[in-house]
């Protein structure tokens, strides 16, 4: 018997996960106005990239439905 759908636990972990990779954005973002290193701000710039990613990937989640 497959299962349709994920758990409520599973929707709740992916819903924290979705929210941490949102801060991780938001947050790189923030410190890229007041960051003067261009190293720093280009390894800020290289996190938003990878969490812009992750939350498409997590979001697929959603839309899929799909247990983990």
């Amino acid at each position: 018997m497959e299962q349709q759908g994920m758990a409520f636990h599973e929707t709740i972990d992916l819903h924290e996960m979705v929210n941490l990779k949102t801060l991780c954005v938001l947050k790189s973002k923030l410190m890229q106005g007041v960051c003067f290193d261009s190293d720093l701000k280009a390894m800020l710039n290289k996190d938003v990239e990878l969490s812009v990613r992750q939350l498409n990937e997590l979001l697929q989640l959603y839309k899929g439905g799909r247990t983990f």
